[in-house]
This record gives C-alpha cells, structure tokens and sequence, in this order.
C-alpha cells in the first residue's frame, strides 16, 4: 500500500502562514484559493473549441488563430493567472523585435506535426508555488532571434517515430547566450490583492531590445449567450486601469513606471481570418498589430476595452536585468507599491518555511529541491476547467448552429458532464484537460502539501456532473467513454492514509465514506461492461498504455474476437483490495461494511483463480492461464471464433501490472 509517513503534528499554534491560510480556506474564513495559476498553456486545439463537423481539433482551431480568435470555453496565456471561475485574467506577452508575432502563449507542434505526437516546444519551469497560490515563480526562457516556428514544424514533420524530436535548443537560437531569462513571481498580500513581478535578465554577449507587455483581459462570455453581460477595463487615471464584471465586481489594477498602456477587445478578429474587410472593431490581436507593425488602429483610443496591457520597451545591457511590477486588487490602494517589495519578500520567507516544515526528514539539498520543485509543478498545472457537453453539442445561441454531424460525434453519450471546476491538470500545455487516472495520481502527491484539495479532486470526478450515470468515470475529454485504469480506490485509500498521518488525526472517514460509495458504482460498471463472458477476467481499451501497444486496443475486435487483458485484470484485482481495505477502516463505525469488505475479498480470490484458468466457466478444470511458467511473465489472452484460447506473447507494461 506504500510507505507510511512519520506524523506532523500541525497543531493551530503551531502553523505557518501558509499553513494558516490552507486552515482558512478550508474553513470558508477567507478564500485565499480564488486566484491562482488557473489559466491554461494551451486552449487552442482542443476538444472543448472544436466546433467541427469531423472532430478535427486540432486543425480546427491551430496555433495561428489562437491571437486572433476569442476562445469559448476557457482562455490561455503566458505565465498567467485568473479567479477560479475563468472571469478576469493576468499574464504576460513578449516580442524581442524580431519575431513575426507576439509572445503571448507558449508555442507547439499539433499532433500531426511532431514525429511523436504533439509537443510543446518552449523552454519554461515552474519553478515554485505554494498550494494557495499565495506565492508563485516560473521562467521563460525568450530567444533574441526570431522565434523559429517553421524550422520546428518542418523538421519535426520530416523526421520519422524513430528520429528523436527536433526542439528548440536543437535549432541554435540559444547559441551565444542570446536570449532573456523572463522570471515571473506573484504574491498574495490578501486573497483579493495578487501581486505580480516580472525580471527579465539578458543572458546574451551585448545590449538588447525586449518589449514586455502585462495583460488583463475578460474571458469572453458575451459573444456566445444573450444572458451575459459584456464587462469592461478602463483607464482611470495614469498607470490605473479599473476592470468591472457584473459577477466578479470591481478590481484595480495598478503598472508601476512608465508604460504605455493599450486597450482592444478579446472578440475575434472577422477581418483576418474569415475575410470581412468591412468588420470595425479593436480586436484580439490588437497588440500584436500596434506594436510590431505599428497600426495604431488597432487600439482603442478611448482607453476602453475588455483586454489592457502596459507596453514596456525596455532595453537591457548585457548581464544586467529590468524588473516590471503591477498589482491586481479589488480594494483601492494609494500608494500601491509601497508595501510591494516587503510583500513579496515575506511570501517567498513563507514558501521557504512552508516546505522547510515538510521537508525536515530530508536532509539532502538536491533531493530537496526536486520535490518541492515536483509540487510547485502540481500547483502550477491546476487549471480552470469549463466544459458543458449538452451546450458544446448543440451550439449557442449568438453563434451559427455547430454540423449535424456532431450530434452523432465525439463525446455525445455523455452530455451530462457539466463541469466548471479548478482541477488538476496532467500538463496545461500538452495535456489541458483532466484525465481521470492521472488526476488520480496526483492527489496522492497534493496530499501532502494541500489534503483538503486532493480529497475534493477524488470526490469530484464521482460527483453526478461527471460519472456516468451507468457508473462509468470520465477518462479525458478527446473521448470521456475511453477507459483509464481503476486507480481512484487507491489514489483515495492513500490520500486518507496520508492526510491521517499528516494532521494528527482519526482520518477523515467522511471523505473516504463519500468517495467508497462512488467506487461502489464504478467497480459495478467494470463487472457489467468490461467482463464480457463473466469469466472474471477482464478488457479496458487502451488502459493507460496510449495506444503504443502491438494494436489499437481500443477499436473493434474482429467478429468472435475476445480478449482478456492481464492489465485491466491486474487493475482489478487491486481494486477489490482497495475497495475491502477502506470498508475494513469504515467497518469499526458501521457493521454493515463488515460483508462488503468480505465480498470484495472473494472476488479478490476469483480474479486470481480466472487469471490461471482463462478458458473455462467458474470452478471448471483446464483452460489456460494468464502466467506462462516457461517465460514467468504475465501475457493477455486471445478467445478466436473458433473457440480456442491463445496466450499472447509479449513483453510490456501489460505483463508487469499483474506482479
């Protein structure tokens, strides 16, 4: 089951600060976990904006629509932040003058176009956070050069699966040092107040130009749905824009120095992309117009809009570094830098004692350093998700109605996935959208720096706006009907176990009684769906393994075709052990869970039986099993049509789940 881990005592008197800002949260004293790096890397390309007939995502919204094309279902942004519901958000755009486009998001190859699949190709750490999202830190690593996006693409394209990836330091553009190292750091100097500073230092042999461009901007809601009102940003006053949501209220937000400021709208640009030479408007892309082509059209002079940035051109010896601040807070602030530098200091103080605490056992600097570096990773990929099936499929009513043909397509047995959620993210570039098994994993690391947030990620893939109603859990939204192996019943158990150990106390038997209940319903879904001769041995598409094994396990077998897989019948085993040690943990409270714990023993037992004797009903003798006693290895097995049983050999993740 693990490792266990050496108590905590954490006792109120003793907390930390950000200790004592979880205890708030979790508490609803003050919500300290309403801002935070929730924005996605990548909203383009995926499922949620495809708006195709074919389910062709990726082509459907690429990378060089992204600037000029309002997002429908979430929004991205370099190094950026916003509320947890996806309202207002803050991040970053870069041009070193002589890239063809504004650096406002990172860049990658679509899954077409990489020699192994879709890939990010940037140079960026998260490499710091606290699970408030009271102190973050990342970097960006900007090229001087132009940024080469051609040679990737081709490159990339050209090269076969067995080539490795061509990235971008492989093109040369870091050679001579010439590129900025772009740290960004926020702080929280009250749940309301987000602090933002960004560093930028030149790495390269000589002076150079690089114009940084903070920007706050509205999700755009008014575009889809008559009901939602078209918030607004404005310049009150020099270096003070307002920002007012009929929802989120009023924030100011403050640009230390002297910046130009720029206001457009975060509504598509019809002119570009669909040829409406007539279409009037200051639209998304309007930065990247002004300032790398110098059309002063494309801004509002009024000061107006519902996106703003704070143009600085800045120009940075060699060696030496230029430091940006603004500040995002709802309560008005005159001055509004004078405790800035104090705030932040203090925030990174508390991140150091924060982790100093958990880490007090490992004494080894490196070992630490990667941890904390893991978990600032974990926080940093907790993104906002916003996905309404029902609504994706039949379109909104400010838009045209989406191809028929959707109606039949991706995702349509599932329309009663309604989810605007703050959820763990596997990467939020490659992967920005939840994947159940994955999130699962993760909340056994969250666990240990956020409990309260690793429970409430189990409990809500189980909630009635994400399971199936047959019981099935979600595996990820290119197809919510896939299957991921069953690891919520673990990832649950050891996230009790931890969270107990942590805290000092009995364990917190609601959670694990709510998430059980749950389980009940999965593990039910998995004997009716997945054993299709109830045999006790079991199939699950691709199960994790992404389609690299010797087939697709996910498409259709041949007629008369069967195939009972070791790792889906490993994963099940293991299940029924999970699911009878928490019914033991709840049977000392409850009698009742006393059967249930037994029942999933006996079945423990009847898996391992079915595994030795695939080929035969219940208790009857002969048959083949799953363990080949001259290779000792676990194999799948094929059933043919003509009722013969053949044990497939090969050497694979598949043989290895069932040790």
């Amino acid at each position: 089951m693990g490792c266990a881990l050496p108590p905590l005592p954490f006792t109120p008197h003793r907390m930390n600060p950000e200790q004592r800002r979880l205890d708030e949260a979790n508490h609803g004293q003050a919500p300290w976990r309403q801002w935070g790096a929730y924005a996605s890397e990548r909203q383009w390309g995926t499922v949620r904006e495809d708006y195709s007939a074919n389910g062709t995502a990726w082509e459907y919204f690429p990378h060089d629509h992204a600037r000029s094309r309002a997002y429908r279902w979430g929004d991205d942004g370099l190094a950026g932040v916003c509320d947890d519901h996806g309202q207002l958000y803050l991040s970053l755009a870069l041009w070193n003058e002589h890239d063809p486009i504004l650096k406002e998001r990172l860049f990658g190859l679509t899954n077409s176009e990489g020699n192994h699949g879709e890939d990010v190709k940037e140079c960026y750490w998260y490499l710091d956070a606290l699970p408030t999202h009271s102190y973050l830190k990342m970097l960006h690593k900007y090229p001087q050069r132009a940024f080469p996006y051609a040679q990737l693409v081709d490159e990339n394209r050209r090269r076969n699966k067995h080539d490795p990836e061509f990235e971008l330091v492989d093109t040369g553009i870091f050679n001579d040092n010439r590129y900025f190292d772009v740290f960004v750091e926020y702080a929280k100097a009250s749940p309301h107040d987000v602090l933002m500073q960004i560093t930028v230092i030149n790495r390269g042999p000589e002076e150079a130009r690089l114009h940084v461009i903070p920007q706050l901007w509205f999700r755009n809601i008014w575009s889809w749905r008559p009901e939602f009102h078209k918030p607004g940003l404005s310049q009150i006053e020099p270096g003070t824009i307002v920002a007012d949501h009929y929802q989120l209220g009023r924030y100011h937000w403050y640009i230390d120095g002297n910046a130009e400021l720029l206001f457009c709208d975060n509504d598509t640009n019809p002119r570009r992309l669909f040829g409406m030479a007539d279409a009037q408007g200051y639209f998304k892309d309007g930065f990247h117009d002004y300032v790398i082509h110098g059309d002063k059209s494309a801004v509002n002079p009024e000061h107006t809009g519902t996106k703003a940035g704070a143009h600085f051109a800045l120009t940075v010896p060699t060696g030496g570094s230029k430091t940006i601040r603004t500040r995002l807070t709802e309560k008005p602030l005159s001055p509004a830098f004078e405790d800035f530098d104090m705030t932040l200091t203090q925030r990174r103080a508390e991140a150091d004692q924060f982790y100093g605490n958990l880490q007090h056992r490992l004494h080894d600097d490196d070992a630490r350093s990667v941890q904390r570096q893991a978990w600032a990773g974990l926080v940093w990929n907790q993104q906002f998700y916003h996905y309404d099936v029902a609504r994706w499929l039949r379109g909104d009513e400010l838009q045209p109605p989406p191809p028929l043909e959707r109606r039949n397509g991706r995702n349509t047995g599932w329309r009663h996935v309604k989810c605007r959620e703050i959820m763990s993210m596997p990467d939020k570039w490659e992967f920005p959208w939840f994947a159940a098994w994955d999130t699962a994993f993760h909340c056994v690391g969250l666990a240990l720096v956020d409990a309260e947030f690793a429970k409430e990620q189990l409990v809500l893939l189980g909630r009635e706006w994400f399971m199936h109603p047959n019981g099935q859990l979600p595996a990820y939204e290119w197809a919510f009907g896939d299957v991921n192996p069953p690891v919520q019943a673990w990832a649950a158990w050891r996230v009790y176990q931890i969270d107990r150990r942590l805290h000092g106390h009995h364990g917190d038997r609601k959670f694990l009684e709510r998430v059980f209940h749950k389980l009940l319903l999965n593990f039910t879904w998995w004997v009716n769906r997945k054993d299709a001769e109830n045999r006790n041995v079991f199939e699950g598409g691709f199960l994790g393994l992404d389609n690299i094994a010797a087939f697709d396990r996910s498409a259709p077998l041949p007629p008369g075709v069967h195939i009972s897989q070791a790792d889906s019948t490993g994963w099940m085993a293991m299940f029924c052990l999970n699911l009878m040690r928490m019914a033991l943990e709840l049977s000392p409270h409850d009698s009742a869970y006393e059967s249930i714990a037994s029942k999933f023993f006996e079945h423990f037992l009847a898996i391992v039986e079915a595994m030795n004797h695939v080929g035969t009903r219940a208790c009857e003798e002969g048959g083949i099993g799953m363990w080949d006693d001259e290779q000792e290895w676990y194999s799948s097995v094929v059933e043919l049509p003509d009722g013969q049983f053949v044990r497939m050999q090969s050497f694979s993740m598949v043989s290895l789940i069932p040790l």
